[in-house]
């Protein structure tokens, strides 16, 4: 399969909004005028040079990302959607599961199959990734990516911690040549005083241990080809029936990575990035994410009013 490097997509995992943060966390407002962290996200991506954006929704929510984004991103870039639902038989399965939410993450990429044959990123809908991680994706994608060589954005561990609460983050163990070895999950992690300083501490069993600040850490910013949706759909295909009566078990895009990586089916390059995560896991971060985003709007890295021309 020959890869058309030129132009890489932007697949959005976008359905699972008003899950969580008691309103649609997605549409809330933290730019200057408005904007939310999905449309710095399509911004970004934009002046990166990604040709296509998929959104990959839930049916009750493409009305409402339509009536968002046809006409504000007319004549800027492609735009596709994808349903993620329960209905298996797309995907050649022939059973039926009831479950109130998706298959998680893995099935979400899975959803957009038919949209993209060509080098494509993956992002959550309500992260804040930055400039710089879409511009080292979109560069990785037209220059280095091939099917046995896929990548991860790494984002140092401290800058992607909040100051109200302990976060989830997927800890990178990464070799010399610079590709992903493994990924742990550890639900846990907060800063804690030490005297004058700030430690970064992981607790496990009732444990506490420390994590380097540059650590490197996935937020779910994956560089894949087209070849993920044929691994992908065989690992969901065993997943499923192994969950039938478990209507809670989600399907993890790490846990294809991670089978690609054991069975020297592709390997992952970890890119680097100095970019400053932002994100709303507590109510209390919005007016830290607000202030930073005021921040850069100052400083010129966007303008004040995103999509205006």
């Amino acid at each position: 399969m020959d890869l058309n490097r030129s132009k890489p997509t932007l697949l959005i995992m976008a359905a699972g909004m008003g899950s969580r943060y008691g309103t649609l966390k997605q549409f809330d407002s933290f730019g200057p005028t408005g904007e939310t962290i999905l449309d710095y996200s399509i911004y970004d991506a934009i002046a990166a040079g990604f040709g296509k954006v998929v959104f990959v929704v839930q049916a009750q929510s493409l009305p409402t990302l339509r009536t968002l984004y046809e006409e504000k991103l007319s004549h800027k870039i492609e735009v596709r959607y994808a349903i993620q639902d329960s209905d298996l038989k797309k995907f050649g399965i022939n059973q039926e599961v009831q479950r109130i939410k998706p298959w998680g993450t893995g099935h979400a990429v899975l959803s957009a199959f038919e949209h993209i044959n060509e080098p494509f990123a993956v992002i959550n809908a309500d992260d804040f990734y930055g400039r710089d991680a879409f511009q080292k994706m979109a560069d990785f994608l037209r220059t280095k990516i091939s099917h046995m060589h896929m990548g991860m954005i790494g984002f140092r561990l401290a800058n992607t911690l909040s100051e109200h609460g302990t976060v989830s983050r997927g800890v990178c163990g990464v070799n010399s040549s610079g590709n992903l070895e493994t990924i742990v999950e550890r639900t846990q992690i907060y800063y804690k005083e030490n005297g004058s300083a700030k430690e970064i501490i992981y607790k496990e069993n009732d444990v506490e241990q420390c994590l380097g600040a540059d650590v490197q850490v996935s937020m779910n910013f994956w560089g894949f080809t087209p070849k993920i949706f044929k691994v992908a759909l065989d690992l969901f295909t065993v997943f499923v029936e192994q969950n039938l009566e478990n209507p809670k078990a989600e399907f993890f895009i790490p846990v294809v990575a991670d089978y690609m990586i054991r069975n020297s089916l592709a390997n992952f390059e970890v890119v680097g990035t100095s970019a400053k995560w932002f994100g709303v896991t507590y109510k209390e971060d919005k007016i830290n994410v607000q202030r930073s985003i005021m921040e850069l709007v100052e400083s010129g890295v966007y303008p004040r009013y995103l999509f205006s021309s």
